[in-house]
């Protein structure tokens, strides 16, 4: 569709740090995810979600409008109801994106494993004004979906079948929402695993994109896999991972409310605001951003909460 722009462009432009970024102060962050559910259906190995002990929660509806109008009065333009959880299951998800689109936000965007996106639930989305839906397609076939997400393999083929009803969905209803894919490379044989489903979803997609297997903090280890050092964007145009662009450019929301600096952990030393009690840019100025984003902007990340998901990760390929 002619009106819509390419997500890896849009990829490549958030990842992307300008000279006018590179402070301990930034400004107003590109986008910013709100994780309405800290729950997941699948059990993916290589998430670092997999490994919490608790992740079950949902952010208090008043909350999230709250963080909203703080977010527009102060100029981000794209938000995301979605950060650490599956998307899909929250069932006021339809609801939160015509909140952020009737607040005035240019681009809604959202992310699925696909498996519980259904026809009916898509189509509230988009009727909502969802701008760019994105499924995360991480597995050849079914074999290795059951040997990575640890569920069953009938949601596999129940994921793919939803990216052909989404199409349908935006099809029948002129929708302007952007169909997308990604995939992650494990190994450097994935690629060409991937083929065979590749070419059966691609006529159904506007754009799909292969992203490098992230470190996901340091707290994941699998042999055989090749992991990729902090957040490098997308496999196609990788940045450095020092400084993460990730701490100038878009904030993370954690369910409960707390301005996590990583995209990848919700652990606590990641913390670096409260935005029950703070506004957004007192969380994203706060002194323990600063402190870590001086750490990057000199290049030493050495005794940070970030050390192991750079350091430990070029030390073990």
């Amino acid at each position: 569709m002619e009106f819509m722009n390419k997500i890896t462009e849009r990829i490549d432009n958030t990842v992307t740090m300008q000279n006018e970024h590179a402070t301990v102060k930034p400004p107003v962050p590109h986008a910013v995810k709100i994780d309405l559910m800290r729950t997941c259906n699948y059990k993916c190995g290589f998430c670092y979600h997999s490994q919490l002990e608790q992740d079950r929660g949902q952010m208090d509806f008043d909350l999230y409008q709250k963080i909203l109008k703080d977010l527009k009065q102060i100029g981000v333009k794209e938000v995301a109801p979605f950060f650490f959880g599956e998307s899909f299951l929250h069932p006021r998800l339809a609801e939160a994106i015509k909140i952020a689109k009737n607040e005035g936000f240019e681009y809604v965007f959202c992310t699925t494993n696909g498996s519980v996106a259904n026809p009916v639930k898509v189509k509230a989305c988009m009727e909502a004004g969802l701008d760019s839906l994105k499924f995360s397609l991480n597995y050849a076939d079914e074999t290795q979906f059951v040997q990575v997400a640890n569920v069953s393999p009938r949601l596999y083929r129940q994921a793919l079948d939803n990216i052909k009803w989404a199409r349908e969905v935006r099809d029948a209803g002129n929708y302007k929402c952007g169909l997308y894919a990604s995939y992650i490379l494990y190994d450097g044989e994935q690629q060409e695993k991937m083929q065979k489903i590749l070419d059966e979803i691609n006529p159904y997609l506007d754009e799909v994109y292969a992203l490098p297997l992230y470190n996901q903090a340091a707290k994941i280890e699998r042999e055989g896999w090749i992991f990729s050092g902090g957040n490098q964007g997308r496999a196609g145009n990788p940045v450095p991972p020092v400084p993460c662009w990730a701490l100038f450019r878009e904030g993370h929301v954690n369910f409960d409310g707390t301005l996590c600096a990583c995209c990848f952990s919700v652990k606590d030393e990641f913390t670096m605001g409260d935005l029950k009690t703070q506004s957004f840019m007192e969380a994203w100025h706060s002194d323990p951003f600063q402190k870590l984003r001086e750490a990057h902007l000199k290049g030493d990340i050495r005794g940070t909460p970030c050390e192991g998901c750079i350091i430990q990760s070029k030390e073990r390929k």
